[in-house]
């Protein structure tokens, strides 16, 4: 009876000093995560409203993405990005887009985070393809804490 007290105990002391995780995830329930998630929710309800100027609030000064292509030609930047979201978005009719974040990691030293995240989107171009279209993918978001609030950095 007495082992399995101690037995009993030690597990108790072993889940109280599992770290905390986000209902429903496997990600630390922190400040900073639950900051990350919610930049990227108001980033993906910008996407379904079509609302580039929500989406252009959400990214740091320094925001750039190569868009996967080694032609700096089509690179986005903090100050084309409002005119190529907003020309994409003229075309592209009911966007749903759900994402699953798999992982958040934090580097301290220079105030950056990273989100590892699977999205799934739908939407409709009427003028390119008659069908509805749909894409998922895996992809990484950079995150930069400027002046205490996260800012995309890149990767959307």
């Amino acid at each position: 009876m007495h082992k399995r007290f101690l037995a009993l105990c030690a597990v108790f002391l072993l889940a109280a000093c599992a770290p905390k995780r986000i209902p429903g995830t496997e990600l630390q329930d922190t400040d900073d995560t639950r900051a990350i998630l919610s930049v990227m929710e108001r980033y993906r309800a910008a996407l379904e409203a079509r609302d580039a100027k929500a989406i252009q609030a959400l990214v740091s000064p320094k925001f750039r993405d190569d868009g996967g292509t080694e032609d700096t030609a089509d690179d986005l930047t903090a100050d084309n990005l409002g005119p190529h979201l907003q020309a994409l978005f003229q075309k592209l009719q009911n966007p749903k887009v759900d994402f699953n974040i798999r992982r958040v990691e934090f580097r301290e030293e220079d105030n950056v985070a990273l989100a590892i995240y699977y999205w799934n989107a739908s939407w409709r171009m009427p003028g390119l393809n008659a069908r509805p279209q749909q894409d998922s993918e895996l992809e990484q978001m950079v995150f930069q804490k400027l002046d205490g609030e996260w800012k995309i950095l890149s990767g959307i």
